[in-house]
């Protein structure tokens, strides 16, 4: 499938923008969670500066690729498959059936996790905590989804 060059420019482009926010992520991530992130930890925000732009650079990361990947990458790449895209559930479902994310379910747990890291950020240490713990464990999944969908438009030759 041949496509207009301004789609093939803007698929390429967004594709070197996923890799770099990918591999940011994961430079967040390892240096953020060297051990389990604990509720002492988040208390303890305040006063630790350099823990505080870790935790700040993760949850910023972390929602910049998803926003990347769920509202950019994917509704171009779905137009670029013959697919038509639309809101952003059913682009969801079409990404899982075309198996270039695991679940739609599990991306929305994402989308509503990324929320919480945001908004209980300031208010209260426990949601936070539990949040970034959870965070950290769908990093593998956010980043799988992302390598999927470039490695789709390389295997197109779209490059």
């Amino acid at each position: 499938m041949t496509l207009e060059p301004r789609t093939a420019l803007r698929l390429q482009f967004l594709a070197r923008v996923v890799r770099k926010e990918c591999q940011h992520l994961t430079s967040t991530d390892q240096r953020l969670f060297e051990g389990m992130f604990t509720l002492e930890q988040a208390t303890r925000l305040e006063a630790d500066h350099d823990l505080a732009e870790r935790v700040e650079a993760f949850v910023g990361r972390f929602g910049r690729l998803q926003d990347t990947v769920g509202d950019k990458l994917l509704p171009l790449l779905l137009d670029a498959l013959g697919e038509k895209s639309s809101a952003a559930i059913d682009n969801l479902d079409r990404a899982e059936r075309l198996e270039l994310l695991q679940s739609a379910d599990e991306w929305m747990t994402m989308r509503n996790l990324r929320n919480q890291m945001i908004h209980e950020y300031v208010e209260d240490p426990v949601i936070l905590t539990s949040a970034l713990q959870t965070g950290h464990a769908f990093v593998p999944a956010l980043i799988a989804a992302a390598n999927k969908m470039i490695a789709e438009i390389e295997r197109r030759g779209w490059r």
